[in-house]
């Protein structure tokens, strides 16, 4: 297997992390063992992150220890990989609106020890005030405020020179226009407060969305 990026492995078309809970397969396409330690089988068409990972992702800002708030974490899949990533000297504020996502989602943090779910509105981040300031702002939320989410929640928790990454999703925008003129209009959104590293459309492994990786302005 190949590093790709500190805690990612790739093996073929396979990505992978190192287990943080040994022998917890959930959300985990497989278990590979190798070299005395297990991996978890990172699948792409099911987390957007691996997506791009798999699409050419150039950099990736989450690593050992890094503080991450994740909005619209759902019920904990790609979380848990990230889980892995950044080990016990980590965190992950997980923000969620959807009652059964929580649950499901406490049942993954109660295993990892490093994911603190929380049930709230991402629009709204006066609602979870308390959380610190994080290294990265990740953003997976259906809504046609995804930016604005983006740069409200940024701008209250995240550092200077902070890290984000959003997936764009053009049918929860606006259904009845062209996708790549919906990345542009979102893109000149987020401008306002962040520089635009690297952006990817995640066809085939996901319709119509696309990855944007940005650093906050300081």
């Amino acid at each position: 297997m190949k590093e790709v990026f500190p805690g990612i492995w790739k093996k073929g078309r396979q990505l992978f992390t190192a287990s943080l809970v040994e022998g917890e397969r959930t959300y985990a396409k497989s278990l590979l063992r190798e070299g005395g330690k297990e991996f978890r089988e990172w699948d792409p068409n099911k987390s957007k992150a691996a997506a791009a990972i798999m699409k050419g992702l150039k950099s990736f800002p989450i690593g050992k220890k890094t503080k991450i708030l994740y909005l619209g974490i759902s019920s904990g899949a790609t979380s848990s990989f990230f889980s892995d990533i950044i080990g016990n000297d980590g965190i992950i504020y997980g923000v969620e609106i959807a009652e059964r996502s929580i649950r499901d989602l406490n049942h993954v943090a109660e295993k990892r020890g490093n994911i603190i779910p929380i049930l709230a509105d991402a629009r709204r981040p006066e609602g979870y005030s308390w959380i610190e300031t994080v290294d990265v702002v990740y953003e997976d939320v259906a809504s046609d405020e995804q930016s604005a989410i983006m740069l409200r929640n940024a701008e209250q928790f995240l550092k200077p020179g902070g890290y984000a990454m959003i997936a764009i999703k053009s049918r929860s925008i606006d259904v009845t226009k062209n996708p790549r003129d919906i990345y542009k209009q979102e893109l000149a959104k987020l401008e306002a407060g962040f520089r635009v590293i690297q952006t990817l459309e995640l066809d085939p492994y996901e319709k119509d969305h696309m990855f944007v990786l940005m650093k906050r302005k300081v």
